[in-house]
């Protein structure tokens, strides 16, 4: 039973509960089977820390971790390559690259070999010609070798025979390409090499341009308007010798342009 006092609060008057019965707890928890498995793996970072510890103290790398918020920066070494390998017990090992020395008097040669590339058509020109007669040179080798003479190439009359557009005869031989542009258009040589003839042709080519590139090969321009080298003077690949027009015998502003291999005319396209 319980009484109440005069401020309001109860109080007991029977006997105190009995205690309760204490229950015994067992020592030994049972526990996960394979949480010792589990602590005896490493985790990725545990592997990264292990292996920088392996190497060495030197230049730091920081590696941040977006694990529970904290930004870690690992060491790692600055003296040079290192390979990991495994050990085979589960731990990596690092190995340093054996460094690469020299005498102090040692001497370095920097020269190497010429090396001619389709990037490089002088320096292809320059191998074909002194490596075997002009003569021999197969088509296949001497394909590109020769720069364009014009920036926009037009073929206007082939090489080889045709119709003669000044007589209207068949039969007549064509002895170079015909590239059709207006009077005035800039000529380039087709190749590094040597003036050897500017002035007037006696045979219909008009006011003509000769240049020799060496070993028997040599480049022709005809029917110019003017040109704008000499006897003698030294030139190189895409240079402007003159200026297209239409002298000689001619039917319209263009340029002739010949290929002669010792002396003979031959068929442009298989240069350019």
């Amino acid at each position: 039973m319980t009484t109440q006092t005069t401020r309001g609060r109860r109080r007991a008057t029977g006997p105190a509960p009995e205690p309760r019965a204490a229950v015994a707890v067992l020592a030994d928890r049972p526990r996960d089977a394979h949480r010792d498995e589990r602590r005896g793996r490493r985790s990725p970072f545990r592997q990264v820390t292990d292996f920088a510890a392996a190497s060495g103290v030197g230049q730091r790398a920081g590696i941040a971790l977006a694990a529970t918020g904290l930004v870690l920066t690992v060491t790692v070494p600055a003296t040079g390559p290192v390979m990991a390998t495994d050990t085979g017990s589960g731990t990596v090992a690092a190995a340093s690259q054996p460094d690469v020395t020299a005498a102090s008097a040692a001497k370095i040669d920097f020269s190497r070999t010429a090396v001619t590339t389709k990037g490089d058509p002088d320096g292809k020109l320059k191998q074909l010609l002194s490596a075997q007669s002009v003569g021999s040179i197969t088509r296949a080798a001497s394909s590109g070798s020769l720069g364009a003479p014009m920036e926009k190439m037009v073929t206007a009359s082939p090489f080889g025979y045709r119709v003669s557009p000044i007589t209207g005869g068949s039969g007549e031989f064509h002895r170079g390409q015909d590239y059709a542009a207006q009077c005035g258009t800039a000529v380039h040589a087709a190749a590094s090499g040597t003036v050897t003839f500017t002035g007037w042709h006696p045979f219909g080519g008009g006011n003509r341009v000769v240049i020799d590139h060496g070993n028997g090969l040599e480049t022709t321009y005809n029917h110019l308007s003017s040109s704008s080298v000499k006897v003698g003077q030294q030139v190189s690949r895409g240079d402007v010798v003159a200026m297209s027009g239409t002298t000689g015998a001619s039917t319209g502003c263009h340029l002739h342009f010949e290929v002669m291999v010792n002396g003979d005319v031959v068929d442009p396209t298989g240069w350019l």
